[in-house]
């Protein structure tokens, strides 16, 4: 066997190796011994039919093939131990040439991670404010949501909840057609289709219209994209919002336990500014870990990132599952291949693999460490309130891969954290 390092790059070692004939005819020599064994030859007792009857009964092929499939890998670990490479990841093996047989492998390597000094970074923590305008601006919410809808005689208006009878259909083929549908006039509405809104302003109860609209021709939709619906709709009943008057009666009907309008704006109020605490530390670790990141050097295979767009596909594709769609459905419907949607994916599958490698190499320098019992008490606090489905939900995180991965779990929230004490730390000393 010779084995050639052709280059470094990228993480990956890329090697060309070729085979000795002696070792070919080795593998061969195995091949026929293991498939004579389990093969029924008409004429022959099991295991008794010469190599060239073999041959001629499954075909030279089939016995080059299984020959190769043992050899290869066999020849790829010897290779391996010959260059003191430790693999990081399976390998991309291709068979280049049969005779000689030669084959190239491009081998993952481990991920290296240089930390900048990030015990000096400060970032700076977004202050939380909460204006009246913010509380105002709830509490209008707040009245839309308990206001009620009352039967009016006039025309129909931006706004109004209307009651219509709707046929329609797309080139002959039916497209919605509803009795009794309940639908709120809103501008810029594109349900159920661009303008449909606007073509009911004015409109009375009883009266019928009928009309055309155009879908985009950049709809994302590609089924409707272009087309034109004929619609015929007929008012059946106009409705107005009412809301209720800001006052200590509208407080108590929020929430029985309120004195009244005073409570209700703080109550408001101090929601408003946890959420908005809850965002901005939200955002301050986040903006702590990208500070770390951009001090790294990092390199890893490029195997990893597409490993992190595989999942990233996944996870969508179950989704697309769940709302009755496939993956070529979706990919039609965004009008784009699997490759130009994998591409669009990687910058942000790029971005993931270097956080956690970073991360991951923080957690070790700062020797941060989750014991059992860590494991145990996030567990229960993941089962805590789940009701009926408890035993079932404890049952699929008792398995040792679910505490693995709980186990990377709260490492990372760990190493985030004291990356905030760092930065909290570094913000103080600035000062």
């Amino acid at each position: 066997m010779k084995v050639t390092r052709d280059k470094t790059e990228n993480s990956q070692v890329f090697l060309t190796i070729e085979m000795e004939p002696d070792e070919v005819e080795e593998s061969l020599r195995n091949s026929y011994y293991r498939l004579v064994r389990k093969t029924n030859i008409p004429g022959f007792r099991k295991g008794k039919a010469p190599r060239d009857i073999l041959e001629s009964y499954l075909g030279k092929e089939s016995l080059f093939e299984d020959a190769i499939n043992h050899l290869v890998p066999q020849a790829y670990e010897r290779a391996l131990k010959e260059q003191e490479i430790e693999a990081f990841a399976r390998p991309e093996i291709e068979i280049v040439q049969t005779e000689p047989v030669v084959f190239e492998v491009t081998i993952p390597l481990k991920p290296t991670v240089e930390l900048g000094d990030y015990h000096s970074i400060a970032v700076i923590p977004e202050p939380v404010q909460i204006g009246e305008d913010d509380i105002n601006s709830a509490i209008e919410q707040l009245r839309h949501y308990h206001a009620t809808w009352e039967p009016v005689e006039r025309s129909i208006d931006f706004g109004d909840l209307v009651v219509l009878n709707v046929e329609s259909d797309i080139e002959g083929k039916p497209f919605i057609n509803q009795q009794g549908a309940q639908y709120q006039v809103i501008r810029d509405l594109p349900f159920p289709a661009p303008g449909f809104a606007e073509q009911l302003l004015g409109m009375k109860v009883d009266e019928e219209k009928e009309f055309s609209l155009q879908f985009p021709l950049d709809y994302p939709s590609n089924e409707l994209a272009g087309k034109e619906p004929s619609f015929k709709v007929r008012v059946t009943e106009i409705k107005q919002e009412r809301l209720p008057e800001l006052d200590d009666e509208f407080a108590r009907q929020v929430n029985p336990d309120w004195d009244g309008l005073d409570s209700l704006q703080e109550k408001v109020s101090a929601e408003l500014r946890l959420k908005a605490e809850e965002r901005a530390k939200v955002d301050f670790e986040e903006r702590v870990v990208e500070a770390v990141v951009d001090l790294a050097q990092v390199e890893f295979p490029p195997i990893l990132a597409e490993e992190e767009i595989s999942r990233r596909l996944d996870e969508r594709l179950r989704q697309w599952q769940a709302s009755g769609q496939g993956l070529e459905e979706y990919l039609e419907r965004i009008n784009k291949t699997e490759e130009e949607l994998r591409e669009e994916l990687r910058p942000m599958a790029v971005r993931r693999v270097t956080r956690s490698l970073v991360l991951a190499k923080v957690a070790e320098e700062e020797k941060i460490e989750v014991d059992d019992s860590e494991v145990d008490s996030e567990i229960e606090s993941l089962t805590k309130g789940a009701g009926e489905s408890k035993d079932e939900l404890e049952k699929l995180l008792s398995t040792p891969e679910s505490h693995d991965l709980i186990r990377q779990q709260l490492i990372v929230r760990k190493t985030i954290q004291r990356l905030v004490e760092i930065a909290a730390s570094g913000n103080a000393k600035a000062e």
